[in-house]
């Protein structure tokens, strides 16, 4: 290459002047520098809010007495607190807003009603007390009684030759209808516990409320007359029984004999209630070979089992003495219908025992409850004395 070939080549290596160069190389670096001076300093204030906000919930948490509790609904909070206001301090005490918050019952009674919270807890005691409440099929409605269609018959087919005329036949209709009931209580609470912002009044009503009328309901689900209370499934006459044949000992081959006298439909869901006090016989008969009837549950939560299917504990149900009925077996879910028409209902009362400071609390509910399909539920008689 000759010395005309290489000054072309570096040609425009030449016309770069070194100090543009410079220049432009010390600019850019002084654009990254500032750029990832930008980033640091905004790390740096995204770590003070987050320091001021720990700060923040640190001092919140060291101070005694102080809790605080979102609700998961803006309007369920607001209802709450509303309630609990209601419970501690009456209506009078209220400002408008909390008022406004209150939910009004529509029945005669008046009353303002449990926030959801609340009758969600009460629900749950009225299980743990009423048994029945937790294997029947529970409804809300709102009407005084509820009205079922039943089929009461089929059509009548015929086997025919090919040139005879077919028969007309009708299935037959009726209707159950369930009436649902009243039930009430009260409870008087000092004006020192309602004054105690410490205590949950809401929880401890809730508790004492639950247990009575999970109690009355309990009896009223198993042995009510249907006279201003639910009719029991041992009381309604549709549902058959099969004897015993002893007048107090238990025998294995009858219960074997009632669970098959169930159609497979109700018989492969059904379950057995009995008392306390059965059980304990229950649990210690035997089959033809040496084996137990009754299998304890091998999973944590599940019932035992007595013949494969599982029992339910009534404390309602009578003993297993001479001319009592103290088993029934059968699907639960299917013969018998709870209905509530009222969750709950509160009256504050601050004037009947205000001279021992005590203020009363009103609380009502409405239920109906009934057999509704009696052939999917078989009860063991033992014999007359």
């Amino acid at each position: 290459m000759n010395n005309a070939a290489l000054a072309l080549e570096f040609k425009d290596a030449d016309d770069i002047d070194p100090a543009v160069a410079v220049t432009e190389a010390i600019a850019g670096l002084e654009k990254k520098f500032d750029d990832r001076l930008k980033t640091i300093e905004a790390k740096s204030a995204d770590d003070a809010k987050l320091k001021t906000r720990l700060d923040a919930m640190e001092a919140k948490l060291n101070r005694p007495g102080t809790v605080e509790v979102k609700a998961d609904n803006d309007n369920g909070g607001a209802e709450s607190k509303a309630f609990a206001s209601f419970v501690r301090n009456g209506r009078e005490a209220m400002d408008p807003l909390e008022i406004k918050s209150l939910v009004v019952a529509n029945d005669t009674g008046a009353g303002y009603l449990a926030p959801p919270q609340l009758s969600t807890e009460l629900i749950k005691q009225l299980t743990l007390f009423s048994p029945v409440r937790a294997a029947a099929y529970v409804g809300q409605t709102g009407s005084p009684s509820i009205i079922l269609p039943s089929r009461t018959g089929i059509t009548n087919a015929l086997w025919e030759g090919e040139t005879e005329a077919s028969q007309e036949s009708d299935p037959a209709f009726g209707q159950l209808e369930i009436p649902i009931f009243g039930m009430k209580t009260y409870t008087d609470i000092s004006v020192q516990l309602l004054e105690d912002t410490v205590q949950n009044v809401e929880a401890i009503l809730s508790e004492a409320l639950g247990e009575d009328f999970g109690k009355k309901e309990g009896t009223a689900f198993v042995n009510g007359t249907g006279n201003k209370q639910p009719r029991g499934i041992m009381v309604h006459p549709g549902v058959t029984y099969f004897p015993n044949g002893s007048t107090t000992v238990l025998s294995s081959d009858a219960l074997i004999d009632l669970m098959y006298s169930l159609p497979p439909a109700y018989r492969n869901s059904g379950a057995w209630m009995m008392n306390g006090t059965t059980i304990a016989t229950v649990r210690k008969l035997k089959d033809t070979v040496g084996q137990y009837l009754w299998q304890p549950s091998l999973i944590v939560g599940q019932p035992d089992t007595l013949l494969g299917r599982p029992v339910i504990e009534a404390i309602d149900m009578p003993d297993a003495t001479a001319g009592n009925m103290p088993i029934v077996f059968g699907n639960f879910n299917i013969g018998y219908r709870i209905y509530d028409r009222v969750s709950l209902t509160f009256i504050r009362d601050p004037f009947t025992q205000a001279l021992n400071s005590l203020v009363r609390f009103h609380a009502r509910r409405r239920v109906g409850g009934d057999v509704v399909q009696p052939q999917a539920l078989r009860k063991l008689k033992m014999a007359a004395s």
